[in-house]
């Protein structure tokens, strides 16, 4: 890294286990093909349902998850039989075995050219179940996932370090990959993803795109964050950020001129600050913050709320910290929890951020949400119905 950078600690970081991957691609002139079994007639089903996910138990039907509710298809149960030729069928001898040792085992399988699966064959009480998420090129557009007009500044950033945050499931990777597909569609760079599994699959527009999925096209994030230099992109996904190894390339990264996306678990925008100290020693937090102050775009945080409009099933309530020179001020002094007030003045506000109870109040002024699901959401439930009240809203 940098003059800036931090200490190379790599002989105490810890090491994942691997699990071993396979990746199936479509070949009906091959014995791995899932056509030739019902298995193949699920994944079209899932396709035609735009389902975000497949699952098979034994001796069950087929379910699939739409809106995020569950729904079984019309067919008959899987039996155990059944399901032992399926997995028997679609597996090789080295992945059958890697089901014998480890109990699962992990494999990609490209439907076509738009939709592809990320399969967990897994054992259950002795008997075979699958987890299968669709993997589409079906990205969606930020009025279509009802983001403001800031995350397009953000993501037309020339270099620099943006992330999202927030738990499992709030639609983080959704939000990149609609931030993604904007760049792509205007400008001649090239994007290159590291992630642990791909979520969408990209078409080239007016970028170039290389997807590398962990397992799959490289063993792990550590030698895939090594091979970033040699491939020349200008924009990186670096999925999660999991360590502090991941995040030191990521800050390297940004410091020689990319722009740098990632996610990484908090429950605000301020608390991201927090989180990322936390992946390093005590020792170089302070050499860290000062990177972070000039290399950090924005930090976002999002969560999926469930709406009172039957057309649209969830909308995320935001929380959106954009860099600027009062608020690197903030982060050089150490002062990063001060930035919560600061993204509910009137400046912060017209600079395209948004603090998440203000996003709250906003959701339920327009109707989208009900004002308990409001109060649930919030981090601050009095602070929420003060200002509720002082809009008008304290009926609702």
């Amino acid at each position: 890294m940098s003059e800036h950078s931090v200490i190379d600690h790599s002989s105490k970081h810890s090491k994942r286990h691997e699990v071993p991957h396979g990746h199936v691609h479509l070949d009906p002139d091959k014995k791995h093909d899932p056509h030739a079994t019902r298995f193949g007639d699920f994944l079209k089903a899932a396709i035609k349902l735009e389902a975000s996910d497949l699952l098979l138990k034994s001796g069950k039907a087929p379910v699939v998850r739409l809106r995020g509710a569950l729904k079984s298809l019309d067919t008959a149960p899987v039996t155990a039989e059944e399901f032992l030729n399926i997995a028997r069928h679609i597996l090789d001898e080295e992945q059958l075995s890697d089901l014998s040792k480890f109990g699962s085992v992990d494999f990609a399988y490209d439907y076509d050219d738009h939709n592809r699966f990320r399969v967990n064959l897994f054992q259950a009480r002795g008997k075979l179940s699958v987890a299968a998420r669709l993997i589409t090129s079906k990205i969606r557009k930020f009025t279509d996932l009802y983001l403001p007009d800031s995350m397009a500044e953000i993501a037309m950033q020339p270099q620099g370090i943006v992330l999202l945050s927030g738990v499992t499931g709030s639609g983080k990777s959704t939000t990149i990959a609609a931030m993604l597909d904007y760049v792509n569609e205007r400008k001649p760079v090239h994007i290159v993803t590291i992630e642990d599994p791909i979520e969408y699959i990209f078409t080239d527009k007016k970028a170039t795109i290389n997807q590398r999925e962990i397992g799959i096209d490289c063993l792990d994030f550590k030698i895939a964050l090594r091979a970033l230099v040699r491939e020349n992109p200008d924009i990186v996904l670096v999925g999660e950020m999991r360590d502090n190894e991941t995040f030191e390339a990521a800050l390297h990264a940004a410091e020689t001129g990319h722009l740098v996306y990632g996610t990484i678990h908090a429950s605000s925008t301020t608390q991201t600050f927090s989180r990322i100290y936390g992946l390093f020693e005590q020792e170089e937090v302070e050499q860290v913050r000062r990177i972070l102050a000039y290399q950090m775009r924005a930090f976002v945080y999002q969560k999926l709320l469930p709406t009172l409009k039957p057309e649209i099933p969830r909308i995320p309530g935001l929380e959106i910290l954009i860099n600027n020179p009062l608020v690197r001020k903030f982060i050089l002094e150490a002062r990063e929890g001060e930035l919560r007030e600061y993204l509910k003045s009137v400046e912060a506000r017209q600079s395209g951020m948004i603090d998440f109870n203000g996003s709250l109040v906003e959701l339920v002024e327009k109707e989208f949400i009900h004002l308990r699901v409001a109060e649930d959401a919030s981090p601050n439930t009095d602070e929420f119905r003060m200002r509720l009240k002082k809009l008008g809203g304290a009926n609702r």
